[in-house]
């Protein structure tokens, strides 16, 4: 009886359905996984807007102007810019939308070069001169080292430079290597998840 249940469940046999269709591309492309590719574009559009709409933009723009507008009233500017977008759809006005596009993309850029500076040049430096007390520290400056060896195309790399350079090789395929098996086993996580659903929470032939 409780096998029925489950089987029968409204939501398992949507979600049974939804997973065949997205395992139907194995075959070849077809409607069932057109159907539920565009099924997962547009309830993830839904419910990020939502979650936009309820936990950002009205708790932080329209609640603040409502209640203190005198206090918050620069996020008019946040609000005019948004309503900017919506002149593409609108052909005689539609070059209003490239002030809010060029704060935007500037913006972007702008947090984006200071974080990965931050991420990816200032941390790694000071791991590579950071104290030689343990093994790890080691191979993150022989690592650091040989790698731009590698990408020294100034002149040609002879001498002791060449070893160098190879050891540089080697660490860009470790590093290569393990960032390939992590998203190879991140995608079967998600498919062993599916599988699960399917054999144990579903047709319960696994226990």
């Amino acid at each position: 009886m409780e096998f029925l249940q489950n089987f029968f469940h409204p939501w398992n046999l949507v979600a049974a359905f939804l997973t065949f269709c997205i395992f139907s591309f194995l075959y070849k492309d077809n409607p069932f996984y057109k159907f539920a590719e565009h099924l997962f574009v547009g309830v993830s559009l839904g419910y990020s807007t939502c979650i936009i709409l309820f936990n950002a933009f009205i708790p932080k723009v329209v609640n603040p102007l409502f209640t203190d507008f005198s206090g918050h009233w620069h996020l008019l500017i946040a609000v005019i810019l948004g309503l900017m977008y919506f002149f593409r759809f609108i052909p005689k006005y539609r070059w209003l939308i490239r002030f809010p596009m060029a704060i935007q993309i500037g913006f972007t850029a702008g947090i984006s070069v200071t974080l990965r500076m931050d991420a990816r040049l200032f941390k790694q430096l000071k791991f590579t001169i950071a104290p030689l007390d343990n093994i790890y520290t080691i191979i993150v400056l022989i690592g650091v080292i040989s790698v731009l060896i590698y990408f020294l195309f100034t002149f040609e790399r002879k001498g002791i430079l060449r070893p160098i350079a190879k050891l540089g090789t080697i660490f860009l395929m470790i590093g290569f290597g393990a960032t390939f098996g992590n998203t190879v086993m991140a995608r079967i996580s998600l498919l062993i998840g599916r599988i699960s659903f399917l054999l144990q929470d579903w047709l319960h032939i696994l226990k």
